[in-house]
């Protein structure tokens, strides 16, 4: 637990990823419309986006976009800000937005761990998707991990009294690993037991749908603050 402490938390390892001319041109072209800088003051949801009644929600790690933009298109009642340091994912999602004229949703290209801390305000966010997190199945590399107590403390005060917290994994240790931290955390509980009843508003991925017809489970835990 002390290398736990110790080591700083990211949400995320940086990997070399081959950018498309689709995908470099859209980073190049659509940015400036989509994309928010990351900056050491808080986020101006008003401003980033037309519809100031709207819930806000945040996803960290989308990958490719896809299943954030099918989202983002069925729940036109929420304001999304995905997350992803990947510019291969972020190209991709950007021509999504542009392709299905998606209004709600923009992007931060930028460690999670910091826009947490220095972008999102307290009470500010009505749910936080992250959806199948690199899980480090070694056991050396557990620590690295995203879903760790110190993570839990940070974002628990972003959310509002009424927020939640939805965590998907096809990964059998780290679903256990998930519930051992729910269960021990001060900050957390689970709203519901049922950890195999996908939520109507999660799209399936083209990562999950391999791993169901490979027989891999996938465990989607709604959790609400204490």
């Amino acid at each position: 637990m002390e290398d736990i402490k110790k080591r700083p938390i990211r949400s995320y390892v940086l990997r070399q990823g081959r950018l498309t001319k689709f995908q470099s041109k859209a980073i190049e072209e659509l940015s400036s419309f989509y994309l928010i800088d990351f900056e050491t003051k808080e986020l101006d949801w008003d401003q980033i986006f037309e519809n100031q009644h709207n819930k806000k929600v945040i996803e960290i790690g989308f990958g490719m976009g896809a299943t954030t933009a099918e989202i983002a298109q069925n729940l036109k009642d929420i304001n999304f800000i995905g997350i992803e340091v990947h510019s291969p994912g972020v190209g991709n999602l950007l021509n999504l937005i542009k392709k299905n004229e998606i209004q709600n949703l923009r992007i931060l290209q930028h460690d999670a761990v910091e826009v947490f801390k220095e972008m999102v305000a307290d009470l500010s966010l009505d749910g936080i998707h992250i959806f199948f997190p690199d899980p480090w199945h070694k056991k050396r590399h557990h620590k690295r991990r995203l879903i760790q107590e110190q993570f839990l403390e940070l974002i628990h005060p972003k959310l509002k009294q009424d927020g939640y917290l939805h965590i998907a994994t096809d990964w059998e240790g780290y679903a256990e690993w998930i519930i051992e931290m729910i269960k021990e955390s001060k900050y957390f509980e689970f709203s519901s037991n049922d950890f195999f009843k996908k939520p109507d508003y999660r799209a399936d991925t083209k990562y999950e749908s391999r791993g169901i017809r490979l027989g891999h489970k996938v465990w989607d835990f709604l959790i609400r603050k204490r």
